[in-house]
């Protein structure tokens, strides 16, 4: 049972692998737009896998945040034109993954003032490797580096609104953010909570269970019944999803946590159902129960005794 469980998990990875590399079809990507509030939106891309944006538009320019693949930036800008014909005037990345800051070389290029997390600059600016995918990740051109960085926060005050870019501590990456605008009542987290899926772990980059189950109780503690999330990769969410997000993390974390320490392997952890009630649910996004029990598994034999 064990050699089958890991021949089908390693075939598993290699598929995710080579779906990673196959460039994804662009042309077929429609970049669609949410009104969340008077000058606030949420675009999103139907058709390619990309991270959600929010832009905030008004007399002082548009600020995005997140932007995407490099070749859905004109798609992108078509989408902000029927908005406003005000310039993007600033960035804001919630992280550095490619499908959340893929446009960030051509909007440097046109003007825009990238905003992000030190690491992120750290990140793009140097060779990466994603252990999920097995794959090297080159270093991005200069124009696609952060021209501002912070450690802790940013605060940024435009078109009426007060925005707050927040880091949390190794959660998805070492370089999330979480992006607060304050009086429209929204946050953006990024892909530290990516929707009603399981999350993924990049380890490799710095992320943690630990670390994601921490900051979604920092957001949760800050917004209120009438926030709206958008999160990382679903429709805009409500607090509820995400206090219930936070508990299948801790759920399956002990579960893992308890599996560890009783000396089980990674094979017989994964073989044990531990999502089982939670899959139809949260397993049918880009991060399927084997592959999230298993991260969770390497994640946790790190640091559980």
């Amino acid at each position: 049972m064990h050699r089958t469980l890991t021949i089908a998990l390693a075939t598993m990875l290699c598929i995710a692998t080579a779906a990673a590399q196959q460039a994804p079809d662009y042309s077929k990507a429609e970049v669609k737009s949410e009104k969340l509030a008077d000058n606030l939106y949420m675009l999103s891309s139907i058709g390619v896998l990309a991270g959600n944006m929010a832009l905030l538009i008004g007399p002082n320019g548009a600020l995005l945040v997140d932007d995407q693949y490099a070749p859905l930036v004109p798609k992108i800008n078509a989408a902000i034109a029927t908005l406003t014909d005000a310039p993007v005037r600033f960035v804001l990345n919630t992280h550095w993954h490619d499908d959340h800051t893929g446009g960030n070389a051509p909007l440097g290029k046109a003007g825009s003032v990238i905003v992000a997390h030190d690491n992120t600059l750290k990140r793009l600016s140097s060779d990466q490797f994603m252990d999920l995918f097995n794959a090297k990740v080159p270093a991005k051109p200069p124009e696609a580096w952060p021209l501002v960085t912070f450690a802790d926060s940013v605060s940024l005050h435009l078109n009426g609104e007060d925005i707050e870019a927040v880091h949390v501590a190794n959660a998805h990456t070492d370089s999330d953010a979480i992006i607060y605008f304050k009086k429209a009542n929204v946050v953006h987290t990024g892909d530290v909570f990516p929707g009603p899926v399981y999350p993924f772990i990049d380890t490799g980059s710095g992320g943690s269970i630990d670390g994601v189950i921490a900051a979604t109780a920092t957001v949760l503690a800050r917004i209120d019944d009438n926030t709206k999330i958008i999160p990382g990769h679903a429709p805009t969410q409500k607090k509820p999803e995400l206090a219930a997000f936070r508990g299948i993390l801790i759920t399956v974390r002990k579960r893992v946590a308890d599996a560890i320490r009783e000396g089980k392997t990674q094979e017989q952890v994964v073989a044990a159902g531990f999502t089982r009630e939670f899959d139809a649910k949260y397993g049918q996004g880009f991060i399927n129960p084997t592959v999230f029990v298993q991260r969770t598994y390497v994640d946790l034999k790190r640091t559980v005794k």
